[in-house]
């Protein structure tokens, strides 16, 4: 598998003596014999390896962490010459992400305005307060480094510094002061924080001070305050635990694909492997005898990209081995086994995940079935819904994430919208909002790993066209089209395409293509080109409308809308309604429409007459989105109980599911004809208040679902 993460040992020495480093105080001792500073032609080689793998693997992006050492002994000076090099060399073939890591006593504003010029983010080492940070991060002659630090995180918030302001590292020290480190870390107003686990072994265990798991009750401390204060910062590890992307191969299945480069010029694994002992890093190759690809063929690098069957045999037995992912590689050695065991904080690990429940938006409110059950909703509780698919979609990508090691393109597409996420998360939620973001991820995961998950590629590409960033990506070809979710597809030959964005704006590289751009309906996307709006049982969707065809929906829309606005369906509708399908005519003339449980917010429709027709239908099929999020998350009926339930609409008993949501559906479209007295609104409240008492009777609800559909009698009994 290709390599995309590149650790950059531009300083070979460094201006702390910390006792915990896993550089200078650990068995490896192989710094001494290093250059102190990384040479220009060292640089130049670098670059031009990189940009080789990355053309020959197509990546749509690579990062390079500038590090040490202390990078900062380079100076504005060095920094500038090595960040010029490596942006003249890669910047052409594939996106250059460029970071460093740095303990930031050197940083001045000269050295600042070189980051902000070459768009390098640097994180910062700090251990908390400082008490904290001077039991390991001290000068040689034992002076205290934190009002030091302290002013380059003062200095990199300052408007003008703050895009180089990447974040904090925290190494863990279960002797410190959890809420004082807590505290200190918060002050700083970092972007992020990682907390870093001391670098220990089955060889070198970690103190415990005769607790079982020391590391995750220090860290869970901080995690109670963390969210009492509404999780004021991203934490990483938190974030992971809790069902996140990790950014780390601290914990996770993600494809480690991280190789380190010697100020000498000579490739490593990952430099925490000097932990375990001398040459343990060490792969015997270079940047002017070899290339990335032999680099990625070695086989401690092949196993850390191995995921789930690179672990031991323990670890792949676990629960929850897809969120701790067996823990840091460097944490699993013993001598005699290697690395093939669990992590040495494994019960820390544990204890951590079973502690740290999903984030909140995967869980409805107890107010919100209440005010559902009243048939429409108000604006709080659709955005909790909105939320609890958001948070489903999430969950499908973090499962699809661990098959993507299989298919270039999709690992590309992941690693992007990984990064994205992180830097521009509004315009990545905006994607994953999409109707058929869902019903695509939802489609991969029951089919398995396969072709169709290179489609992470152009979900990636829509995030960051949304995001006005810089990627190039190769997107694959599905059916005739290259699919860029809710901006719209491209016609083309072939079974995959380059495309480029630059800013926001973005070109497809192929000999033929024909560019069709998504329309809107106002704030409604009319969605008819996208493959997977093919999603709605038996009926056929229609192909691409003309202009004209696209100026009568858009009339429809706007028409059925302001009815609905007046009803208590608007914000349910308004707040739901992300797409809508046009379906081809009904051979008989008839009105139909449909929603479809993996495509959260997409209505698909048959030409109506007038606005109120379609307004009727809308009403009737946002009922079903709205309680298909309900039931994501909260069971309303027993799915072990088989018996059915009769309703007054069908001759044939159904299960209770379908008269569920039949009888929501009913209760709404019951209530817009109560304005309107005669046959049809009678039939409408018949059926729906028939259907209730049969779903209070029949049994098969869970409590909450009793709770629900006894609201559901009120709100008819109230009319």
């Amino acid at each position: 598998m290709p390599l995309s993460q590149f650790v950059l040992k531009i300083a070979s020495r460094c201006d702390l003596s910390c006792d915990h480093c896993y550089v200078y105080e650990h068995p490896d001792q192989s710094w001494r014999r290093q250059p102190i500073a990384m040479a220009p032609e060292t640089v130049a080689q670098v670059a031009a390896r990189i940009a080789e793998h990355a053309t020959q693997h197509r990546l749509g992006s690579v990062r390079v962490i500038l590090h040490g050492g202390e990078p900062l002994l380079a100076g504005a000076d060095g920094l500038r010459a090595v960040a010029t090099e490596l942006r003249r060399r890669i910047d052409p073939v594939t996106r250059l992400e460029l970071g460093m890591q740095s303990n930031g006593l050197l940083l001045t504003p000269q050295i600042c305005d070189v980051l902000v010029e070459h768009d390098v983010r640097v994180g910062i080492s700090l251990d908390g307060d400082q008490a904290a940070n001077d039991r390991h991060r001290r000068y040689a002659n034992g002076a205290s480094s934190h009002a030091k630090v302290r002013d380059a995180l003062a200095l990199l918030r300052r408007d003008e510094y703050r895009k180089a302001y990447g974040g904090i590292l925290c190494t863990v020290d279960i002797d410190n002061d959890p809420i004082a480190v807590y505290e200190a870390l918060r002050a700083e107003q970092p972007p992020h924080v990682d907390f870093l686990l001391p670098h220990a072994n089955w060889d070198r265990p970690p103190e415990r001070n005769g607790k079982p798991t020391p590391h995750a009750d220090w860290l869970l401390t901080i995690h109670r305050r963390w969210v009492a204060d509404g999780r004021p910062m991203p934490i990483r590890l938190f974030d992971a635990m809790s069902g996140g992307p990790s950014h780390t191969e601290a914990v996770g299945l993600g494809r480690a694909d991280l190789v380190v480069i010697e100020s000498d010029g000579t490739f490593e694994q990952v430099d925490s492997l000097k932990t375990a002992f001398d040459g343990a890093a060490a792969t015997g190759l270079d940047v002017f005898r070899n290339s990335v690809d032999d680099v990625a063929d070695h086989p401690m690098i092949a196993i850390r990209q191995t995921g789930l069957t690179g672990l031991s045999a323990t670890c792949r037995a676990c629960a929850i081995v897809h969120q701790c992912g067996g823990g840091q590689f460097t944490h699993r050695y013993r001598t005699g086994s290697g690395f093939a065991n669990p992590s040495v904080y494994c019960a820390d690990l544990q204890e951590l995940i079973a502690a740290m429940p999903p984030p909140p938006n995967d869980r409805l409110a107890g107010t919100v079935l209440d005010d559902l059950a009243t048939g429409g909703g108000g604006p709080g509780s659709i955005e909790q819904l909105v939320a609890v698919h958001e948070g489903m979609v999430r969950a499908l990508l973090r499962d699809l994430s661990r098959s993507v090691d299989a298919v270039p393109l999709a690992a590309a597409g992941w690693d992007l919208l990984a990064r994205l996420d992180e830097e521009s998360p509004d315009a990545v939620r905006t994607v994953l909002n999409h109707p058929f973001v869902r019903s695509w991820a939802a489609r991969c995961r029951t089919a398995g790993p396969g072709p169709d998950l290179a489609r992470f590629a152009g979900v990636a590409a829509a995030a960051a066209i949304h995001a006005g960033a810089d990627a190039r990506l190769a997107l694959p070809v599905h059916k005739g089209r290259v699919t860029l979710p809710g901006i719209g597809s491209f016609e083309v030959d072939g079974e995959a395409a380059d495309l480029a964005v630059v800013g926001g704006e973005f070109e497809l590289r192929t000999s033929r293509q024909r560019w069709q751009p998504a329309r809107t309906l106002g704030t409604v996307l009319l969605e008819d080109t996208d493959p997977d709006r093919d999603c709605f049982d038996d009926l056929e969707v229609a192909d691409r409308l003309d202009d004209g065809e696209v100026k009568r929906w858009h009339d429809l829309l706007d028409g059925a809308l302001r009815i609905i606005d007046a009803t208590p369906y608007g914000p349910g509708v308004r707040g739901t309604l992300r797409a809508v399908v046009p379906l081809r005519p009904d051979a008989a003339g008839r009105e139909r429409s449909a929603a479809a449980r993996d495509a959260f917010g997409a209505v698909a429709v048959a030409p109506v007459t007038d606005p109120a027709a379609l307004a009727v239908l809308l009403v009737h099929e946002v009922q079903h989105v709205k309680l298909g999020a309900v039931l994501d998350v909260t069971a309303l009926f027993d799915r072990a109980d088989r018996r059915t339930v009769r309703v007054p609409w069908r001759e044939d008993p159904r299960p209770v599911e379908g008269v569920l949501q039949g009888t929501y559906a009913f209760v709404a479209v019951a209530d817009l004809w109560r304005a309107r007295p005669g046959p049809t609104a009678d039939q409408y409240r018949a059926w729906a208040s028939g259907a209730v008492d049969a779903l209070l009777e029949g049994g098969g609800l869970t409590p909450a679902g009793q709770e629900f559909v006894s609201r559901l009698r009120s709100t008819l009994d109230s009319w």
